[in-house]
């Protein structure tokens, strides 16, 4: 899933949350803003803003972002000096300074699509999802088709457990640009998240051949083949990263299909191969762990070695993860 960002005039992109699924940057302490003196001379703000266009120009970002909060200062009501900070404060990853200058441009100005995609672009970065749809929804209804507000209001809702209410714009942004890699990806993470797997299927295919297959797209593209019960397919998908890299989740889902088409001892060789890339990989334990409780039953529970190292494998596990009631019910099975 994948966060886009416009460019304005004057402006620079701030950085793009990339393929599926998904990171939030870390948190950012707001410094108090000053109030604006509501007697100042105009004519004092517009020397400001000037001189902050042309510093930023300069590539003097500190200092424009100074003759910006001065032309803020001397007058309160200049949209542009708010959206030119809120653009300073963004590139500098201070995102929750720059929503609050957005936020101060878009009450300003309602009908300024910049002003209202900008802040809840910015309210999505920290997280404030719901205030960050309703920020996108007011530029949507400013520019329906806009691509990027489609795109990221429907990875809003996503992130907010609202899978329902993504679809539509999910599927809008495909609509806009059927080109688009990245809306193909984030509306198959919808069709995912609805349980619509044959449907995430088609997406991904279609973003594949649109951009490089990296292992997130595959392994999304594994999961949904392995929902849908085509297990041939999505072996043959994770052989693809497998074959590139040393990736735990993809060696441990390759065991999992491994496992469906009754290739047991394959499926176990593929989850140590998990555990041995990443020691910390839990669902690779619990892999080993039920090939091993398999091998143990299958011996009429003579193979006190199978069932030892199962028990280990599963407590690993929940040293890792507790909160996995059904491993916990397992080990106390077994134990």
């Amino acid at each position: 899933m994948t966060l886009n960002q416009p460019q304005r005039p004057h402006a620079l992109l701030a950085l793009a949350l990339a393929g599926g699924l998904s990171f939030m940057p870390g948190c950012y302490v707001l410094q108090p803003l000053k109030q604006p003196p509501s007697n100042a001379p105009p004519v004092q703000a517009q020397t400001a803003y000037d001189r902050g266009l042309s510093l930023r120009q300069q590539g003097n970002f500190s200092a424009a972002l100074a003759e910006f909060e001065r032309a803020i200062e001397n007058n309160p009501k200049l949209t542009n000096a708010y959206l030119e900070a809120g653009d300073i404060y963004r590139m500098q990853g201070d995102y929750n300074a720059a929503s609050v200058r957005y936020g101060q441009a878009a009450d300003l100005e309602p009908a300024n699509f910049d002003a209202q995609y900008l802040h809840g672009l910015m309210l999505q970065l920290v997280n404030k999802l719901a205030e960050s749809i309703q920020a996108y929804l007011r530029a949507l209804t400013i520019r329906p088709d806009d691509f990027n507000s489609n795109l990221n209001v429907a990875l809003a809702y996503l992130q907010n457990e609202q899978p329902d209410q993504a679809l539509t714009y999910g599927e809008r942004a495909v609509r806009v640009d059927p080109r688009s890699a990245t809306a193909r990806t984030n509306l198959a993470a919808i069709y995912r998240a609805l349980d619509r797997h044959q449907d995430a299927v088609t997406e991904l295919l279609q973003a594949g051949e649109l951009t490089r297959l990296t292992p997130p797209l595959l392994l999304n593209l594994a999961d949904s083949l392995g929902r849908l019960e085509r297990y041939d397919e999505m072996l043959n998908t994770l052989e693809q990263i497998t074959a590139a890299e040393d990736n735990a989740t993809a060696w441990e889902r390759k065991g999992s299909a491994l496992f469906r088409l009754k290739r047991y001892d394959d499926a176990l060789a593929a989850f140590r191969r998990s555990t041995e890339v990443d020691p910390n990989h839990f669902p690779g334990h619990n892999g080993v762990a039920v090939c091993l409780l398999n091998t143990y039953l299958w011996s009429n529970e003579s193979d006190m070695a199978a069932k030892d190292e199962a028990v280990r494998a599963l407590r690993r596990s929940l040293q890792i993860e507790p909160q996995q009631p059904r491993i916990a019910d397992l080990l106390a099975r077994y134990r």
